[in-house]
């Protein structure tokens, strides 16, 4: 099953330090290769979150994920997306911000690549950080069954039965940064605001589609047993337009959590070939391997806390990135507190197993009872 899940990462990584060989020589392999390196590192909760919806839609859409997403994620959010916030930041077409970004001009040139995207990262900043602590807040705010830290998450749920808090907090948070921290609060303002209107969209589609997909497979299933046959059980995978926005949901998230990794490049090389390269074949290959790894192992199944590591670690960059709206954080720490929230979460999880199971409980949560659970709240 190793093979079978991370073959094609393994192989498009040789082809990728190949070809960063052949383009940059050995300090281009060096550089290819540490990318990868810093966008796994950064995006492992990704990882965790995108197994959560990946296991509600359909073996269709999670082939189109997987195939179609990784296009997206490789050439549009590490390639393309960077050019496009240059070249509008810089009056400049895209062939001319290609142009500029490998003419490979110092970040001290206030007309080079580097310092153009630097300075519309504020402004990117505030769409993905405004994109991500909504999400983290909705979590949150849930009152699940199942919760990690009791003591932090138990009232929070209480607090989270009073409707639209998390729009509230969001737009005073944002309101007060862009006021406080941003030299262009207007932009600011408008990047945050987009952000926020993507969530809801996204979301809020994605969720309605479903819930109709639910109703009709309640609806089978009630005909299938009034016929006296025996109806599909299990929780009903995404389809159709449920399983499109689904879809959706998931390739702007990974542009939320991306924008970091992006701008934290920078630090590394402003190469936007070896960016390509590193974040984008090598770093969104190995990603998107370890989600599908995490739901065809049930890995989310057998450590229950995982999720809520992951969604922590959200929290934990949706205010860096908001942070960053007037101070950039650097990119060891961002990756640390991710990690550092993840291990928490898996040790946690390992040692509830063996308390559960030193009682003769059952410590397994099926994919599907995991998957409705979140689906019900």
């Amino acid at each position: 099953m190793h093979l079978r899940i991370f073959g094609w990462s393994y192989a498009v990584t040789a082809a990728a330090l190949v070809v960063a060989f052949i383009y940059g020589g050995l300090p281009g392999l060096i550089l290819a290769a540490i990318l990868g390196i810093l966008e796994v590192s950064l995006s492992f909760d990704n990882a965790v979150v995108n197994a959560t919806v990946l296991e509600r839609m359909d073996a269709w859409w999670q082939r189109i994920f997987l195939t179609v997403g990784v296009l997206i994620a490789v050439f549009g959010m590490r390639l393309v997306f960077p050019l496009l916030i240059v070249g509008i930041t810089a009056d400049l077409n895209p062939a001319e911000a290609l142009t500029l970004a490998l003419e490979k001009r110092p970040e001290s040139d206030p007309t080079s690549y580097a310092h153009l995207l630097n300075e519309a990262y504020p402004d990117i900043a505030a769409f993905g950080g405004v994109f991500l602590f909504m999400l983290f807040l909705d979590w949150v705010f849930d009152d699940r069954e199942i919760k990690w830290l009791q003591w932090l998450e138990a009232p929070l749920a209480r607090i989270g039965q009073l409707s639209r808090l998390s729009i509230v907090i969001t737009l005073v948070v944002l309101a007060v940064l862009a006021e406080t921290l941003a030299e262009n609060p207007g932009a600011v303002l408008l990047s945050g605001a987009l952000g926020m209107v993507t969530y809801l969209l996204v979301n809020g589609l994605g969720d309605y589609f479903e819930s109709r997909m639910e109703h009709e497979h309640e609806a089978q299933v009630e005909a299938e047993e009034a016929a006296g046959r025996s109806g599909p059980s299990g929780l009903a995978k995404a389809t159709g337009k449920a399983g499109f926005f689904l879809f959706l949901y998931l390739e702007v998230l990974d542009a939320a959590f991306s924008f970091d990794g992006v701008i934290g490049a920078f630090a590394i090389t402003t190469d936007p070939i070896l960016i390509a390269l590193g974040l984008g074949l090598i770093g969104a290959m190995f990603v998107r391997s370890l989600t599908v790894y995490l739901v065809r192992k049930g890995t989310l199944a057998d450590y229950v806390y995982l999720e809520h590591g992951a969604h922590w670690a959200i929290g934990a960059l949706s205010v860096i990135l908001l942070i960053g709206i007037g101070y950039h954080v650097n990119e060891i720490i961002t990756g640390l507190i991710g990690v550092a929230f993840i291990g928490a979460a898996f040790l946690s999880s390992v040692l509830r197993n063996r308390r559960l199971e030193a009682q003769g409980i059952e410590t397994r949560h099926t994919v599907d009872e995991i998957a409705a659970a979140s689906h019900e709240h």
